[in-house]
């Protein structure tokens, strides 16, 4: 355990790697959090995550069903490290209560009484203000803790301290019924299952261990035997560690040295991979024999059904674990864990043949990736799956408007070498997120409000189209349409310049003539095509000279802040999109983050940053300079982020 400042042992110090804001937003039925630490690889009682319960009420949770479901949510390798109430009178007696509560979970969830200290506490929900109390390793006795510590930089803990590991086993297992006994199908899926679970520990499996994919393409891998595996349980200290051998190696050694910087992103992990091999003739046959097949007939009539499933989980291991005993006691485990999920899954329908697939995600607001499992019959917009989705964002906490857990937003698993420009999900190469690299915007004492989620930079000359002098809002409507891409409010490819002329002409704003033309287009004509091909409503700002546009960042920023999506500006015969403001509400100075279409260069970001095509700009310079026109009116296009998951 960690003590407090003072030295004093007894007095514990809780560590929050989540924001404060998250405990309490968005609002949840249940005041009770349940905290989620890593104690193999995190200090203690630090909190990486919380999660909402969603069966029972606070001071009685259904902590069989949430066991269950947690289960198949986490990765091993996270676990429960306490609970905390928010709200409520903030008594010691609450905070008891949260840990008596995070015990029972934590003992359902594992099978057994945790050998890590647990924490319990409760929040003031106007202050802030936590209040905890904390037991030792297997103590039941609460000693009250002094100090919440609130981590700047909770991923640099996270993934240089732990590493993930991943493995994908397909199954095809044979469920023999016979025309008798349909009734007992159940249990025989349930058998099939268990012996499934028992052969992973079998002597004849191995497991190969590869690294990830280095800049060079190679990668490091080994081979591990069922027999230099071993099942008893890890903890710091324990001799067994050191007596691995032929493959003692840890899993440092399957990253580079400078492995932070290979961690992960919303869309992109690195992770060891393991496979399951299996070698029936390994140690069964002597030398000079032949291998024999058994046949054993069915006692009776019966029809054969296979079961198709894909396991497919995540384990958080430290970095310095020997990969034997991460396979041990993360990844089997694991496995076994994602086989009982499915079989609740699967043997409520058996008949049905349930299409069930998980997926890996760390959706924004989340430090840690959690495992979803989607039956993907009948696809996302299918009701039952869309309910599904609802209650994992109020268990995460996350915000009930955007679609962060559709399948489209899983994480792939690859080299983060490709960052910038690569080919994205949708078969794009273009240059996406380009105001990451600019420099401050030189406001004093402002406060920065910027686009919310990623887009692809659309600019004259772009995909073989000579648009330079008429069609920079054209490619401003490519950017925002982009935008709603990548963030899965839509699959429909970015239009082209024709393509946006066709939908005015549909729906009746333009005549058939302005098809091929190079007539401009504004604010207006793009919140038609947004409405027609997204369904997006916009909200439109006029002001009538580039000099008022200073007087609209308080309400820009607030777009920014709620909204999150691009803007796009239209005065006279240009027309930028908007990617922030930096505001300061005292003074009036502000700056205009602007993403100019009008660039006609090769995709270089250097480039495009130093010639300020992507930069800050103040509506007048420290030389005078209006950037916005003074004889000018201008419109501003702010699209509406859809009310979905």
């Amino acid at each position: 355990m960690e003590a407090s400042a003072d030295g004093s042992r007894g007095r514990w110090a809780l560590r929050f790697l989540c924001p404060k804001r998250s405990l309490l937003s968005p609002p949840s039925a249940s005041p009770l959090r349940w905290l989620i630490g890593a104690p193999r690889v995190l200090p203690p009682f630090t909190v990486a995550a919380t999660l909402r319960p969603l069966h029972g009420d606070h001071a009685a949770p259904d902590l069989p069903r949430e066991a269950d479901e947690i289960r198949g949510l986490l990765p091993r390798g996270f676990d429960i490290v306490g609970a905390l109430l928010v709200g409520g009178e903030g008594s010691d007696a609450d905070a008891a209560r949260a840990l008596e509560l995070a015990r029972s979970l934590r003992e359902r969830l594992l099978g057994a009484v945790a050998s890590h200290g647990m924490v319990g506490g409760c929040m003031d929900a106007a202050s802030g203000e936590i209040r905890f109390v904390a037991s030792e390793s297997g103590g039941t006795d609460a000693v009250e803790g002094v100090e919440v510590v609130w981590e700047d930089e909770p991923g640099r803990l996270l993934w240089e301290k732990g590493c993930l590991l991943r493995s994908e086993l397909p199954l095809k297992l044979p469920l023999y019924v016979p025309a008798d006994e349909i009734s007992g199908i159940e249990e025989r899926f349930s058998s099939l299952l268990d012996s499934t679970v028992a052969k992973l520990r079998d002597p004849h499996v191995s497991y190969l261990i590869e690294g990830p994919v280095a800049s060079n393409e190679s990668r490091h891998s080994i081979i591990l035997r069922g027999d230099d595996l071993s099942f008893d349980s890890h903890v710091p200290g324990n001799s067994r560690t050191k007596e691995c051998t032929t493959s003692s190696v840890s899993c440092s050694g399957f990253f580079p040295e400078k492995r932070y910087n290979l961690s992960l992103t919303r869309e992109n992990a690195d992770a060891i991979e393991i496979t399951v091999l299996s070698n029936r003739s390994v140690g069964s046959l002597k030398p000079g024999t032949t291998p024999v097949v058994e046949y054993f007939p069915a006692p009776a009539p019966a029809s054969l059904r296979v079961i198709n499933l894909k396991l497919d989980i995540l384990c958080y291991s430290p970095i310095d674990f020997p990969v034997p005993v991460a396979v041990s006691e993360l990844v089997i485990p694991g496995l076994a864990d994602q086989l009982s999920v499915m079989k609740k899954i699967v043997a409520s329908e058996i008949t049905q043949q349930a299409q069930l697939c998980p997926y890996h995600f760390i959706p924004l607001g989340l430090h840690i990736p959690v495992t979803t499992i989607y039956d993907t019959r009948y696809g996302e917009i299918e009701e039952k799956q869309s309910e599904l989705r609802k209650e994992l964002h109020i268990r995460l906490g996350l915000p009930l408007d955007r679609p962060l857990l559709r399948i489209s937003n899983a994480l792939t698993f690859g080299g983060m070498e490709k960052r910038m420009k690569s080919t994205s999900r949708n078969g794009s190469s273009l240059l996406r997120d380009v105001h990451r690299e600019i420099p401050s915007s030189g406001v004093s004492g402002g406060i920065m409000s910027l686009i919310d989620g990623s887009y692809e930079y659309y600019h004259y000359l772009h995909g073989g189209i000579d648009d330079n002098g008429w069609g920079c809002a054209y490619r401003s409507l490519q950017t925002i349409v982009s935008w709603y891409r990548l963030q899965q409010y839509s699959s429909i490819d970015v239009p082209s310049h024709r393509e946006i002329q066709q939908v005015l002409v549909e729906i009746g704003d333009k005549d058939p003539s302005f098809i091929g033309s190079r007539e401009w287009i504004g604010a207006i004509e793009l919140s038609f095509v947004l409405d027609k091909l997204l369904g997006v409503s916009c909200k439109i700002i006029n002001v009538r000279s580039g000099d008022e546009l200073p007087e609209k960042c308080r309400e820009l920023a607030r777009h920014f802040e709620t909204q999150g999506t691009p803007v796009m500006i239209g005065g006279g015969v240009l027309a930028y999109t908007l990617l922030g403001v930096d505001y300061n509400e005292a003074s009036g100075d502000c700056a205009f983050l602007i993403l100019d279409p009008h660039y006609t260069g090769t995709d270089d970001l250097k480039k495009i940053v130093s010639g300020g095509w992507c930069g800050w700009k103040k509506s007048v310079d420290s030389k005078g300079r209006s950037f916005f026109l003074k004889d000018k009116f201008y419109n501003l296009l702010l699209p509406q982020r859809p009310n979905m998951v």
